[in-house]
């Protein structure tokens, strides 16, 4: 089944995309009722509307998320059991790999080929960390004959993940693989641009085994549900990408709360700097324009610019400067896809 949409357009089903919070294991609506329009960029249609979650559902999938750690469900399991899990949940991502890239494309904008390509490094990542785990060990302290000291790590508790747009299974599994890997308890907050991945997400983890409660989503906005995790004082740590102006913000909100910890990773525009001293500049200047005027597939600046590694920015040495000038105006720019220009505006 398809939609056909403004300017004889036609969009797959989106019918069936999950667009309520994931808490204890179900979807459910907010606590107030409210949602917000999750809009296309392929169409700028509205596909549907996504729960919009605020602190009463921060409050509910907190509490759910300590009782779970508490009771030893996932925390006190053997660490090879957790890799069990976390495989298998990296397989159900393969096997619905399409599925969970068409909810990226229809959701968010980004082509096919880059939103599946972002799927299996999900995957990915989820085998790395479900690998690591059970090869992690602890430490003796180098005391005297009288006594012993020894370092073991554990789950840190409740975690709080807050993610940006761009990379909406991606950015979350950076995080949440970990996370879980070690036995914590989430509460993870998707971009509201960019909710429904994640949601599938959640469901899929519980199909492989991962206990209710353990990983728990909340759509819904900074101010509110991002705001309101940050702030939370049963929450351990948050750990948030976006922009710096964001990030000091979680550090108020950890200091006024509960001193959590909080792990940043914000702005992010990487530059090519090239110094005066570097061998065979014309070389590396044409290594930089090829670069640049690359195919969108093997571009080294993914999505058009719309990436926070996106190599955007050349800054020359002032001792030769003056005679690349004419080589700094001429490298080409191309245009950005519809979507891309698309989310600067919204954004």
């Amino acid at each position: 089944m398809a939609t056909t949409v403004a300017g004889n357009r036609t969009l797959p089903d989106s019918s069936h995309f999950p667009r309520r919070a994931f808490i204890d294991g179900a979807f459910a609506d907010a606590a107030s009722g409210a949602t917000f329009a999750c809009v296309s960029p392929v169409s700028g249609e509205t596909l549907f509307d996504v729960a919009a979650c605020d602190a009463d559902d921060v409050d509910r999938a907190v509490d759910v998320a300590r009782r779970t750690f508490e009771a030893g469900t996932w925390s006190r399991l053997a660490p090879r059991e957790r890799r069990t899990v976390l495989l298998r949940l990296a397989d159900l991502i393969d096997r619905d790999r399409d599925a969970l890239a068409l909810m990226i494309t229809l959701d968010m904008g980004k082509p096919i080929s880059e939103a599946a390509g972002e799927v299996k490094g999900a995957s990915a990542y989820f085998r790395y960390f479900a690998e690591a785990v059970d090869k992690v060990y602890g430490e003796v302290g180098p005391t005297g004959p009288s006594a012993v000291t020894l370092v073991t790590r554990e789950a840190i508790g409740v975690v709080g993940l807050v993610v940006p747009w761009n990379y909406p299974i991606l950015m979350p599994t950076w995080k949440l693989a970990p996370a879980l890997a070690t036995g914590n308890s989430i509460v993870l907050k998707p971009a509201e641009q960019s909710p429904v991945v994640a949601l599938a997400l959640a469901e899929l983890a519980v199909e492989a085994g991962v206990p209710d409660g353990v990983l728990n989503v909340l759509p819904g906005f900074g101010e509110t549900a991002g705001q309101a995790l940050g702030r939370h004082m049963d929450v351990d740590k948050v750990a948030f990408t976006g922009s710096s102006e964001v990030g000091k913000l979680f550090l108020v909100y950890a200091g006024e709360s509960n001193m959590k910890g909080v792990q940043l990773e914000c702005g992010g525009k990487s530059p090519n700097v090239i110094f005066g001293d570097v061998p065979d500049v014309d070389w590396r200047w044409r290594r930089r324009r090829r670069a640049s005027s690359a195919t969108p597939a093997r571009s080294a600046a993914p999505a058009r610019g719309s990436c926070c590694r996106s190599r955007s920015p050349t800054r020359c040495w002032r001792s030769w400067r003056p005679r690349r000038a004419s080589g700094c105006r001429g490298i080409p720019s191309t245009p950005r896809p519809a979507w891309a220009r698309w989310w600067t505006k919204a954004r």
